[in-house]
């Protein structure tokens, strides 16, 4: 006999099931590459953040009992994910209390923001920051962190009636030497187990991953897509768009879009500031970065070459041209590049040149560092070996 329950579930499930199946439909938008590698990434990209949603809007949603989880890892990318990150947050209300311990861990930049609600997937104001510089920690690194909306003594960070989210950003410039953060959140203000489970929650939860996964991969590819009217021009994000989203605090990123056939590079150059950290990321048409285990699809304050002169040159091209600071397109033919200066005494604007690939050495300085086979192996090693440490696999 079928119950009311079972015809609720049933109908949940084939919706939820009919809406991933519509959303395909965003993979092949009039402006999206049709290179074969951007149209599998585009479907994967869907397919990968299908637990994300599940996680955000089913799994762990409750602000009563909220977990600590991972955003993005490199099987799970969304939103011009910093290839040095560790994005991880928790769901909160703005009424209760939370107590956030665990150890600091060292990477070169940390924040803590309070997210309000708003009207980006992602959520809107940003109320309250905490840097890493901020935070107190014993000789251990051991912390506690205060998360209300009453003043307490020590590390607090405020909250606001709008608040939904807490998230934590962690950017490791050595790989190798920094680690992560170890962490746990609870509520103070209760202490009563998780109501059961019913089939009404699991069918609005099912209803809400479906709708956030659509919006959120809708988001930001309407979003990359202002940038790609302008290709090779460095733009920050507040300059073509003004929406409140729960962006990196403490630095603008600039962000540029590229379109390279095979047989032509890109020149990037700027002089980097002086800054707590910076660092360059390289992604596809949907704003999701290349693998980063295996391929060079970054560098940063820590492991950029710099020329004698403190001049920074980045090299686009299909094959490895030699130079230490390559960014590897992966078989994609379009897609961003965003340079991120951090804490930084001043901002200053890369600027692109796009030559024949052939010509690429008539373009750039006599005497620019180089690097051979065994020096990118052992680059492309480390960074294996980094990734490995930074998310405890």
């Amino acid at each position: 006999m079928t119950t009311d329950h079972d015809l609720l579930l049933r109908n949940a499930w084939n919706d939820f099931c009919d809406s991933l199946k519509r959303a395909g439909e965003i993979s092949f938008r009039e402006t999206a590459s049709s290179n074969p590698v951007d149209r599998a990434a585009a479907i994967r990209l869907l397919s990968r953040n299908i637990g994300l949603a599940l996680a955000f809007e089913l799994e762990n949603k409750d602000p009563l009992h909220p977990e600590i989880m991972h955003y993005f890892d490199p099987m799970r990318k969304q939103g011009g994910d910093n290839t040095d990150a560790l994005y991880v947050g928790a769901p909160i209300n703005g009424t209760d209390t939370y107590r956030v311990s665990g150890k600091r861990g060292n990477a070169r930049y940390f924040s803590v923001t309070v997210v309000e609600r708003g009207a980006t997937p992602w959520g809107g104001a940003v109320p309250s920051v905490l840097f890493g510089d901020d935070l107190e920690v014993d000789g251990d690194g051991n912390f506690e962190l205060w998360v209300g909306p009453d003043e307490h003594p020590g590390n607090w960070i405020r909250t606001t009636p709008d608040t939904f989210r807490l998230t934590f950003r962690q950017f490791f410039a050595d790989w190798e030497g920094e680690k992560p953060m170890e962490a746990r959140i609870d509520r103070i203000t209760g202490d009563d187990a998780p109501p059961q489970l019913t089939p009404d929650s699991v069918a609005d939860g099912l209803a809400t991953a479906a709708h956030w996964l659509h919006w959120s991969v809708t988001y930001w590819a309407d979003m990359i897509d202002k940038w790609k009217v302008q290709p090779n021009r460095f733009l920050s994000y507040r300059q073509l768009d003004d929406n409140k989203i729960d962006a990196t605090p403490g630095g603008e990123p600039l962000i540029c879009y590229w379109m390279l056939p095979k047989d032509e590079a890109l020149i990037i150059r700027v002089r980097p500031p002086e800054a707590r950290y910076w660092a360059v990321e390289f992604g596809n048409y949907w704003w999701e970065t290349m693998d980063y285990r295996y391929r060079l699809a970054n560098t940063n304050c820590h492991y950029a070459a710099l020329e004698e002169d403190g001049e920074l040159i980045v090299v686009v091209s299909h094959d490895d041209p030699g130079v230490p600071n390559w960014l590897d397109p992966s078989g994609h033919s379009e897609g961003y590049v965003t340079y991120r200066w951090m804490i930084a005494d001043h901002y200053p604007v890369p600027t692109c040149q796009q030559v024949k690939r052939s010509a690429l050495f008539d373009h750039l300085p006599a005497g620019m560092k180089q690097i051979g086979p065994a020096e990118r192996r052992e680059q492309l090693a480390g960074r294996r070996r980094g990734i490995v440490q930074r998310f405890k696999w």
